[in-house]
């Protein structure tokens, strides 16, 4: 065990450890181990490229995956869930737990290694990602909506959390009353921390934003008066009830830059929608008092301004086509 991989594992809670999964930079995208005596669950897992990290995690922690009960992936974009199957290959006890509409990608990720594919290039699909392996779907449990899992006297509740995307679920441990947020708490990486706290923002990814409904599920969320929010990107956030209204401006923001672009091309829309990102992002940063030049805060955030395109894009293109349907079956004045 490396000293470099022992300093990737943080204790952030009372037997919550926030692991490192190694994708395109440190402190991107995090893993969870909650441990409850001798049984572990992990919560999100990073990509298939991360499941030796947080096996020899376990072991760092002198810990062994027959001891892992449930892996619980938020939803299945592949920064979330793509070393799921590995993991459960590798964890002989462990039930996976999955949303009702990504089990069966998870059961056979076909899908989403050719959304992937397409969405980053072969060639960087593989080298940043790698492909997920199938999960029994025997192995499989369905969640459902307040649903609770025993963790050796620990509970975990399963809440539905669609916006981000459908087919996303937070995970409440009621022995912290902290919440594993996937991305549905949103994204506030550390590079960009300042006196002001967290600079939070909303991942709009493709292919599923929806910014009433992201909207609703954290009114849902703040219901359970969570004392922190687990970031899969990044750590701990502290307060997140004096959190929630800045996350809440971002999807309205994004989601009003997007409506901009509408009237232009489409085959323009995405790059314009992409410019306009990049200057709001740098513009947020500078607000909140961000000191980086204005080509080191794009860097950081060069990949979530692409996806974010991407998902704005496709929003927009679905707002467009519900608007013109229902404008065909008004009645004549």
């Amino acid at each position: 065990m490396t000293q470099a991989l022992i300093q990737d594992i943080h204790e952030i809670a009372d037997g919550i450890y926030c692991i490192e999964t190694g994708l395109y930079r440190p402190g991107l995208a995090a893993a969870y181990l909650v441990r409850s005596g001798q049984q572990l669950a992990l919560i999100d897992t990073g990509p298939a490229k991360a499941a030796p990290l947080l096996l020899a995690a376990i072991r760092a922690l002198d810990l062994t995956p027959e001891q892992v009960t449930y892996v619980m992936p938020t939803h299945v974009h592949l920064d979330h869930a793509g070393a799921a199957g590995h993991l459960m290959a590798e964890c002989p006890n462990a039930q996976l737990i999955a949303h009702p509409k990504g089990a069966p990608h998870l059961i056979d990720p076909s899908k989403l290694i050719a959304g992937a594919t397409a969405v980053y290039g072969a060639v960087y699909f593989e080298r940043d990602f790698g492909a997920p392996l199938p999960i029994p779907a025997e192995r499989v449990l369905i969640a459902e909506d307040g649903q609770t899992f025993d963790l050796n006297g620990r509970t975990l509740t399963f809440i539905d959390t669609p916006g981000h995307a459908n087919h996303h679920g937070c995970i409440f441990d009621q022995q912290t009353h902290g919440i594993f947020s996937g991305d549905t708490f949103g994204i506030a990486y550390r590079e960009f921390n300042t006196a002001h706290g967290p600079m939070l923002f909303a991942p709009t990814t493709p292919v599923a934003f929806e910014p009433d409904i992201w909207l609703a599920s954290l009114d849902k969320l703040m219901t359970y008066a969570p004392q922190a929010m687990y970031l899969t990107h990044y750590g701990r956030l502290d307060q997140p009830a004096a959190q929630v209204a800045i996350l809440r401006q971002s999807i309205r923001d994004l989601a009003e830059l997007a409506i901009r672009a509408a009237h232009q091309p489409e085959a323009e829309q995405q790059q314009r929608i992409e410019n306009a990102l990049r200057a709001y992002f740098i513009q947020r940063a500078r607000v909140h008092g961000v000191e980086l030049d204005d080509e080191h805060i794009y860097s950081l955030l060069s990949v979530d301004i692409e996806l974010n395109a991407q998902g704005l894009a496709v929003w927009l293109k679905r707002r467009n086509e519900r608007e013109l349907s229902a404008s065909s079956v008004q009645p004549p004045a």
